[in-house]
């Protein structure tokens, strides 16, 4: 057991007493906080004020929190939330007493349908090129879902198959077992695909929508084989071949690949 890494951190960075600051919280907001700057440049430089960028934050923030949550309780514990509408909206819980819990359950496939359903309708509104929009996107989702597994990690959750490897976790909150780092190793994973897309944007012009379905397809495909190396979310999942989480990356990945094949009309 001391051959491995004995994972035991404090959920929260800062207790004041009358209010708590979780790292999770910080590097859910933090991902956000990246972004932005990011994009500010890339709006300025194709000729977007900030304005735009300003009210499209507000559309990608409210459609990843509102999908992410809808996708957990809709996908992954809907024997539970059933029975409690209520709760998939509000941060309290009902039974067995009332107590404030905030959200306890954010689903990534949710939030990534969320973020397209909300940028059909700004480029709508605003009249904004959509494929350019899914293009921008796809240099910053990256990053963000990195600071979204550190923060997994922080929590110790999301844990990983028992593994017998010098750099396997001892999640003291969960059990005694040594496991495959999955939070780990998908925000590694994605960190490179943030490189990968930085790399990619800055060689030059290429059809429109490429860039997003080479994200989006990669993104899936980390997502699909991780899966593998991770415990089932839900106890439904125990016996399928594939889990929830698999099965949900599979359009997300053909829906990729259609983007990078697809041919440009001429005009």
């Amino acid at each position: 057991m001391t051959a491995y890494i004995h994972w035991n951190p404090s959920p929260e960075l800062i207790d004041l007493g009358f209010i708590a600051i979780q790292w999770y919280s910080l590097l859910f907001a933090l991902g956000f906080v990246f972004s932005f700057r990011i994009l500010k440049g890339e709006f300025k430089k194709d000729g977007y004020p900030v304005l735009v960028l300003e009210k499209l934050t507000v559309y990608v923030v409210l459609a990843t929190l509102i999908g992410a949550r809808l996708g957990h309780c809709l996908f992954y514990d809907w024997a539970y939330y059933k029975d409690h509408l209520l709760e998939i909206f509000l941060p309290v819980e009902f039974q067995p007493s009332f107590r404030f819990t905030g959200f306890r359950g954010l689903a990534s496939h949710g939030g990534a349908l969320g973020i397209f359903i909300a940028l059909i309708l700004f480029a709508r509104k605003f009249k904004v090129p959509f494929l350019w929009l899914l293009d921008k996107m796809a240099l910053v989702v990256p990053l963000a879902g990195a600071c979204i597994r550190f923060g997994n990690l922080m929590n110790s959750e999301i844990i990983g198959k028992p593994a017998e490897l010098p750099w396997a976790f001892i999640f003291e909150k969960v059990d005694r077992v040594p496991r495959h780092p999955g939070q780990l190793y998908e925000a590694l994973c994605y960190l490179v695909l943030f490189a990968v897309m930085t790399l990619l944007n800055r060689k030059g012009k290429s059809k429109p929508g490429l860039l997003f379905g080479v994200f989006i397809a990669s993104l899936f495909l980390i997502r699909f084989f991780i899966e593998f190396l991770k415990e089932n979310q839900s106890a439904f999942e125990e016996g399928m071949q594939l889990n929830m989480g698999q099965l949900l990356s599979i359009p997300f990945i053909l829906l990729g690949i259609f983007f990078v094949l697809r041919p440009v009309r001429k005009t």
